[in-house]
């Protein structure tokens, strides 16, 4: 007769126990849902008080602002965050967020003018650049980069925000958003990284922009004004003179570029304004959906572990018990297997009912996608589209500025322009 220690006997009783309870944890792991979309960035606060300026600025301490339209990113790779997106409505995202976020520094009172442009700005004093890390209506993330003129960078990095319940969300155009809280951050830390330079700063960032500009129209004439240091930074070398007759042309020609720029501005705010009522209604509709398809999944997924449960205890009940047992308990078992699979087939059904609002989610994605076609402008007699080629627009219209200059004052045409984080138009501190 073999003996078994005290201490054998409780190790069998546990593999016996850890054979028969992880059953249900099991299941559940296994039906339970991928959960909440993971947003990357580091969530906002909630009612974020704007930062004012508490007098007026005189205009000589103010910096002009130009916020580039957006990267759209990508879109999730997992098809249950993907679900009612596209691409289309990025793109779109990708206009409207810069526009909202001028409107929302110009409250502030510590900026001059305050535009978006279609690509970076060579004569921008401050140009803020965004990139869409997530966005699906009811959560976003973006990643923003500051930097001034000098080649400067303020700061970089993610900020994201969830409204829970969208719908509750009360939203004005221009003023409130449903994710205000994400815009109003992004500005008070633009306004606190403005307030910490001082006078002269301020001076030269605006001096390095207007030279920058300059020597955009016409390197070979004003590139010696400004050199990058090893690290990028942009400095002065020194100033033209003041009756600087070419420099008074490329003022001219700077006024000429603001034109356009106000021009496209003023497209870009009627397209915010068109977009505002469609898109809003969107981002609310699809949280409802979104809403009622979890509650259905979760009642799905209940009754389908419920019912895979009880399946599974009565073939336990069988395999466990001897034969007196399972004479007594056939009827118990029975009732128990008929039940459970009736409950999971409640529960497939219920899941099916789900698939119904994501159909609806889909059908809200692609009526806002119809919505939000890309604007057509007439620009110097040439149709403009603000979307993927108003970027090429805008250098071509660049580009002619420097023709102008070039006639104008019989320089030759500017070399192309260099790579973004080397710009053509400075001369880097080690060269000879």
């Amino acid at each position: 007769m073999s003996s078994v220690t005290p201490g054998a006997a409780d190790r069998e009783r546990n593999r016996g126990g850890m054979a028969m309870v992880p059953w249900p944890v099991l299941l559940f792991l296994l039906l339970l849902p991928a959960g909440c979309a993971r947003v990357p960035g580091r969530q906002v606060g909630d009612q974020v008080a704007p930062m004012v300026a508490e007098h007026e600025l005189p205009e000589s301490a103010l910096l002009d602002v130009s916020i580039r339209v957006f990267d759209p990113g990508t879109l999730p790779d997992d098809p249950d965050e993907r679900v009612g997106l596209s691409m289309d409505i990025r793109e779109a995202e990708a206009r409207f967020f810069p526009v909202h976020l001028k409107y929302t520094m110009q409250r502030t009172g510590y900026w001059g003018v305050v535009r978006v442009v279609p690509d970076d700005d060579p004569g921008a004093e401050v140009l803020v650049r965004g990139r869409i890390e997530y966005s699906d209506g009811e959560s976003c993330a973006l990643h923003i980069e500051a930097v001034d003129a000098r080649n400067v960078v303020w700061f970089s990095k993610t900020y994201a925000e969830t409204v829970e319940h969208p719908a509750s969300e009360r939203t004005e155009p221009a003023r409130h958003d449903l994710f205000q809280d994400l815009f109003t951050t992004i500005a008070n830390d633009l306004a606190s990284h403005r307030g910490r330079l001082d006078a002269a700063e301020v001076r030269e960032i605006r001096e390095v922009a207007r030279l920058r500009f300059a020597a955009a129209m016409a390197p070979d004439a004003f590139s010696g004004y400004l050199a990058a240091d090893a690290d990028g930074r942009i400095r002065l070398v020194r100033l033209p003179a003041r009756d600087d007759p070419m420099l008074a042309r490329v003022s001219a020609i700077r006024v000429r570029d603001g034109m356009l720029v106000d021009a496209i501005n003023g497209y870009y705010d009627g397209y915010y304004r068109d977009l505002w009522e469609p898109y809003t209604n969107w981002r609310i509709f699809r949280g409802r959906e979104l809403d009622t398809m979890r509650r259905l999944q979760r009642q799905a997924l209940t009754r389908q572990i419920l019912g895979i449960a009880s399946i599974v205890g009565a073939i336990a009940i069988g395999v466990a018990g001897d034969s007196d047992t399972r004479a007594r308990t056939s009827t118990l078992r029975d009732v128990m297997v008929m039940g459970g699979a009736a409950a999971v087939y409640s529960g497939y059904q219920k899941s099916r009912e789900s698939e119904i609002n994501r159909d609806a989610i889909e059908e809200l994605g692609s009526s806002f996608s119809s919505e939000a076609e890309p604007l057509v402008m007439e620009v110097e007699g040439q149709t403009v589209r603000l979307t993927g080629s108003a970027e090429q627009q805008y250098s071509r219209w660049r580009q002619l500025l420097r023709r102008i200059y070039a006639r104008e004052t019989g320089l030759a045409g500017p070399a192309p322009a260099g790579p973004p984080d080397q710009p053509a138009d400075v001369h880097r501190a080690d060269s000879p």
